[in-house]
């Protein structure tokens, strides 16, 4: 039997396969008026269809806990009841085709207050809709402008703003929720030594700059269901010198998994603009492995992975209980099917579709 297609229990929940819908953000939302931040009918259809196509799990976008969280003014967000109401119908269409639907909760930092990626790469300033950018020091991203050094009390309400986005996510009817902590933002922000040059208890040594994400953690933790998972992204390496690596992923996973997380969603990089990163099929594979093998946490792997023996030799090597698929699923919505026949497996067709497609 495949293990690609087997089920993975996390806590009491069980995912009905191994391949997941990794969350990329598809700058959909009204970026004004009173559906700022709200799903709408593109991402209903976007989300459904990948779920019919036979994913396990459907991880939402990187959806902000607050409006100046987000990477651009047409992102998804979690801080009032409209976008929760909204979410519903999305959890609905997700279980109605048989997956788990996830959210991942997130906080651009230094990297928000984007144009659209297909139009620019420009920062959207103040008068434009956009806004003042934060991180833990005043740091700029490339050629974007110095954000706003947090203050104490300013990062105790951004934890406070991830907990309350959890209950507006288990509210909405999600099953997992996933902090982002990776891809430069703001919670890897604090892990870097790139981006964190703080002297308090947030700055300094690994264990200081691990605090906020360890915070947020634990806020999510107590504000999800104790039966459901908490997944952690995280960018095992910084691929720049002096930065994030991947021992130091191995010493947060540990505290991770200490802190209630149940799986490590294990991607690289987006710290450094100018990181030198040679790509190639399966890439950041090692990393889940080695976060794997030297805490026990179960991993999903990403990046790079489009075919399914490939998928299926990472778990069957033991480097990963599962994957996240990105691209390869927007070009194909449908590639869990055609893997599932490729491996042997039975395709899970919804029913207005199997009893025609069944037979070749």
């Amino acid at each position: 039997m495949s293990v690609l297609f087997t089920p993975l229990k996390l806590r009491s929940l069980q995912i009905p396969n191994r391949v997941w819908l990794s969350p990329m953000c598809m700058y959909s939302a009204a970026d004004r008026g009173p559906d700022t931040g709200t799903p709408n009918d593109f991402h209903l259809s976007h989300l459904a269809s990948r779920a019919a196509g036979g994913a396990g799990l459907i991880m939402v976008e990187s959806t902000a806990v607050r409006p100046d969280g987000r990477i651009s003014p047409w992102d998804l967000g979690l801080w009032n009841d409209r976008q929760q109401e909204a979410f519903t119908r999305v959890t609905r269409a997700i279980t109605g085709h048989g997956a788990v639907p996830g959210i991942q909760l997130a906080h651009a930092g230094r990297k928000g207050s984007l144009d659209l990626p297909w139009r620019s790469q420009r920062y959207v300033t103040e008068a434009e809709g956009g806004w003042r950018t934060v991180a833990p020091s005043a740091v700029p991203f490339g050629p974007l402008p110095a954000p706003h050094a947090l203050t104490v009390a300013e990062i105790g309400r951004l934890v406070d703003d991830f907990a309350a986005a959890a209950r507006r996510a288990r509210a909405a009817g999600f099953q997992v929720v996933e902090v982002h902590g990776a891809h430069g933002y703001l919670i890897n922000s604090f892990l870097s030594p790139l981006g964190n040059h703080r002297t308090d208890a947030y700055g300094g040594d690994a264990a200081r700059r691990s605090r906020f994400a360890l915070e947020v953690v634990a806020a999510v933790r107590a504000e999800w269901p104790a039966d459901l998972p908490v997944l952690f992204r995280t960018s095992a390496t910084d691929w720049a010198p002096g930065g994030w690596d991947a021992e130091d992923t191995v010493r947060l996973a540990a505290e991770l998994r200490r802190h209630g997380v149940d799986l490590l969603d294990v991607s690289t990089g987006g710290m450094a603009p100018d990181a030198g990163i040679t790509t190639a099929p399966g890439y950041q594979v090692p990393f889940a492995a080695q976060a794997r093998a030297a805490t026990g946490i179960p991993t999903a792997a990403v990046g790079l992975i489009t075919e399914p023996a490939q998928a299926e030799r990472i778990l069957t090597a033991g480097h990963a209980d599962a994957v996240f698929l990105g691209r390869e699923l927007l070009r194909n919505p449908y590639w869990p099917h055609h893997a599932a026949l490729t491996l042997g497996a039975e395709p899970r067709w919804p029913d207005q579709y199997c009893y025609t497609v069944r037979d070749r």
